[in-house]
């Protein structure tokens, strides 16, 4: 079913769509981790915070607060249904079934609940926490988010006019087919949809989704959106982020047990599903030094995610390292995440998946004939690369407004664990503009694990 997003807008019908439909609308791997911490930390607290790092853009003045609180509310009372909890029972996940255990899903049915909030705005921006039992707080990060950012377009959208908003999504669909037609008929192309949490409404999600889906067909993987994989016979994709590792340090005494904190988090993990879901996520404290110190069998985990490197040094950095120790990198996956669009996408693609020939170089790739002229590029696959495509596949309205402004412009806003059992939770990242927590506390775990192969460059989303 096609929906005339325009139409949809501009009689206020969103107005009375709940932003989350769904307790499934959120990333798989929430629920991933979320079994895990009912597993293994069910009596933790843990707290989370929300933060806008584009400061100059003063969200409390923009999204009406009362009708965050309403919407927050409302996923408050939501529950997971019976067909949903099937789904996850039955259905195989990276080729597995069974991912999800009878009593994890017995809990979810019965017990499971969102922790209550603190709501209010402070010098323009909205201050937003979370605070109880880790297994009640952690889900509140994406719906949290996606309330918001939803909340804003539909402020922004209320200033223009029928005729606007047509042009809006034109301007925006003609965007997205511009991107798809780029990738359509990359050989050996992988991308998958990571945009739930900076998406500019749920609709113009699933709109999305299903265009990338039609269009580029086996080269769409699937999404990190669990609800959209439900509803549209999607691969859910997704293992664990840094809240795990985050978690773990905090809830240690000693530089030592911080240290090796990372190392027991993945050692639990492979644990707790046998050996499956093993992609780490290794810059939460900065990936060189976790390269460097990590024991040998994280070298037989399946792959990595990137995050907040620069993806082509991260992905050669991760290529040297497995070949130290003795691995194929051939029989490995590389994630790329961190603000990726279709200029990105196919320059990664062409400097992972093949060899350069008379020359060229991965950003001249632009389109499928570039990759089919072995005069320039021969596939030869040095590590199975994978685009997790976020922000700019979900929410690319720059210079969409046909009023000229750039009130729909996405903004860098995460909801980050803060606290644990009331300790402060830190996390470091490869970039020195994405560290969290107090700064002594900053400050301490830069004395533990070094500033190697760290940079300090601006966030762009």
């Amino acid at each position: 079913m096609i929906i005339n997003l325009a139409r949809r807008a501009h009689d206020h019908n969103w107005e009375l769509d709940p932003i989350t439909r769904s307790l499934l609308d959120t990333d798989f791997y929430k629920l991933l981790m979320l079994q895990f911490i009912w597993k293994h930390f069910p009596r933790t607290s843990a707290k989370f915070t929300l933060i806008n790092r584009t400061a100059e853009v003063r969200l409390g003045d923009i999204v009406n607060v009362a009708q965050l609180r309403e919407q927050l509310d409302a996923t408050r009372k939501l529950r997971f249904h019976k067909s949903e909890l099937i789904w996850l029972a039955g259905n195989t996940f990276y080729g597995r079934r069974g991912i999800f255990e009878p009593a994890f899903l017995r809990w979810l049915e019965r017990d499971f609940r969102l922790s209550d909030y603190e709501l209010s705005v402070e010098d323009g921006q909205i201050s937003l926490c979370f605070d109880g039992l880790w297994a009640e707080t952690t889900m509140w990060e994406i719906y949290a988010l996606s309330a918001i950012d939803e909340l804003k377009t539909r402020a922004s959208i209320k200033h223009l006019t029928e005729l606007e908003l047509d042009i809006l999504y034109a301007r925006a669909k003609t965007r997205l087919w511009e991107k798809m037609e780029r990738l359509r008929g990359v050989p050996g192309l992988n991308v998958s949809d990571f945009g739930t949490r900076r998406r500019h409404s749920f609709l113009w999600q699933e709109y999305v989704v299903k265009a990338m889906s039609d269009t580029l067909g086996a080269s769409f993987a699937g999404s990190s959106n669990t609800f959209m994989a439900y509803t549209h016979d999607l691969e859910a994709i997704g293992t664990n982020a840094h809240e795990l590792p985050m978690a773990m340090a905090a809830l240690t005494d000693s530089d030592e047990g911080i240290k090796s904190a990372q190392y027991r988090m993945l050692e639990l993990w492979q644990q707790t599903y046998q050996g499956e879901l093993l992609i780490m996520l290794p810059d939460t404290f900065g990936t060189t030094q976790f390269l460097r110190d990590a024991p040998d069998w994280v070298a037989d985990w399946t792959g990595q995610r990137i995050d907040s490197k620069d993806p082509y040094v991260a992905g050669d950095e991760y290529i040297e390292w497995l070949q130290q120790r003795g691995r194929d990198p051939v029989k490995k996956r590389l994630i790329a995440s961190d603000a990726l669009d279709v200029d990105s996408i196919l320059g990664l693609h062409a400097h992972f998946g093949g060899t350069f020939k008379n020359g060229a170089r991965p950003e001249q790739f632009q389109r499928a004939s570039d990759f089919l002229d072995e005069r320039r590029w021969i596939p030869e696959c040095r590590i199975r690369l994978s685009a997790g495509w976020g922000t700019f596949l979900t929410n690319d309205f720059r210079n969409c407004n046909p009023r000229g402004d750039d009130s729909f412009n996405p903004v860098s806003l995460v909801c980050k664990l803060s606290e644990v059992d009331g300790r402060p939770a830190v996390k470091l990242s490869d970039n020195y503009a994405k560290a969290m927590g107090p700064a002594a506390e900053v400050e301490r775990y830069r004395r533990i694990f070094g500033s190697e192969g760290l940079a300090n460059v601006p966030v762009v989303i």
